[in-house]
């Protein structure tokens, strides 16, 4: 049968998974919404202008049978002086010749750009889901985490792609995590403060800025935009447990943030990433009975760093956890190359969840 790619026929795209992953495998796709904005160049803040990025997919017959997306981080490339472009949303069928199809037009889109390589999953940045899952199939993953099957890097690695720069997702029972102890005392100057809908503007800027101090020595880390910071995390609201989440003041200044939600991924999957005339039902089920948890982010100032900070955050957030029912948390990827994020999940408890490697391809 004739295969044929389109290009930015968002339908065809977002059918992918459900048409070749089906219910058998732990894949989760974005809520159909949240895809398609991520996919318009008029309301994602990360795309400048409409050149930096498209998107294809592969039809079979009328069946939608692989997809990707191919773009420019311009100011990845700028501040780190690359010549690169990125692939995302890799989903595909376990057939070579789809595969290299798709992964042929994402590089005869950057090759005509005049890139020299291009480097995937980021979807679509380093601060979103990022990476190729190659071990853990079976294994359940958090909102914000990548998951496919295994031929995904089987498939990479046929078409010339190559595995670079590792990273691991884990798992910690909350009731089992070791707590250091630490508290951070009022009369040293620390307050706590949660992020709620009712201040949840201030305490996102306070959050980024932290982030982006905290982060700036981490690889591949480009500081967010307020702008691109809100797009991501803005509809956050939606699944807010103010219990969770909350950033460190430091005698009026922010030091600290923990960003943990609500797992959803249950969800996602019962509605199939769509809004319908079940999806009340199946929130209210899922607010009624939810037990895992994942943290998204956590940072501490650059300035305050070895100060036992970051351990009693997760002291906090761990308890916080228990006490409202929460039996499971997620943490979403740490590179093999941070050490000292590494060390705090042994600490903690955690167990590796999933393995995840980048892939890149000369051009």
């Amino acid at each position: 049968m004739t295969l044929e790619i389109l290009e930015r026929d968002f339908d065809s795209f977002f059918a992918v998974p459900f048409n070749v992953y089906g219910r058998e495998t732990e894949y989760v796709s974005p809520l159909r919404g949240d895809l398609k904005k991520m996919l318009q160049r008029d309301l994602n803040p990360l795309f400048s202008k409409d050149d930096e990025f498209t998107y294809f997919s592969a039809r079979r017959a009328g069946q939608a049978c692989g997809r990707i997306v191919v773009h420019e981080h311009r100011a990845s490339n700028e501040l780190y002086g690359t010549k690169r472009a990125s692939f995302g949303f890799f989903d595909c069928e376990n057939d070579t010749t789809t595969a290299r199809l798709l992964l042929d037009a994402a590089k005869h889109w950057a090759r005509a750009r005049g890139f020299e390589e291009i480097v995937g999953n980021f979807n679509l940045t380093a601060m979103q889901q990022c990476g190729i899952q190659i071990d853990g199939f079976s294994r359940c993953g958090y909102t914000d985490m990548v998951q496919n099957p295994p031929h995904i890097p089987k498939l990479l690695k046929a078409n010339g792609f190559a595995p670079y720069f590792p990273m691991t997702t884990f798992e910690l029972d909350v009731p089992a995590a070791n707590r250091t102890g630490k508290v951070l005392a009022e009369a040293d100057g620390f307050t706590f403060a949660p992020v709620k809908k009712r201040a949840f503007a201030e305490r996102l800027e306070e959050a980024r800025i932290v982030l982006n101090d905290g982060f700036a020595s981490n690889p591949m880390f480009v500081p967010l935009s307020a702008a691109e910071f809100d797009f991501q995390a803005g509809e956050m609201t939606a699944i807010l447990d103010p219990r969770l989440s909350s950033v460190v003041h430091k005698n009026g200044d922010p030091v600290g943030v923990v960003i943990c939600i609500p797992d959803i991924n249950g969800f996602l999957k019962a509605t199939r990433s769509r809004i319908g005339l079940m999806t009340p039902f199946h929130f209210l089920r899922y607010r009624l009975n939810r037990k895992r948890a994942v943290i998204i982010f956590y940072s501490v100032s650059s300035s305050q760093h070895g100060q036992g900070i970051m351990g009693a955050m997760l002291d906090r957030t761990l308890n916080a956890l228990q006490r409202a029912g929460y039996e499971k948390l997620g943490i979403t990827w740490i590179a093999d190359v941070n050490p000292a994020s590494l060390r705090q999940m042994e600490k903690l408890g955690a167990e590796p969840l999933h393995k995840l490697h980048l892939f890149k391809a000369e051009i």
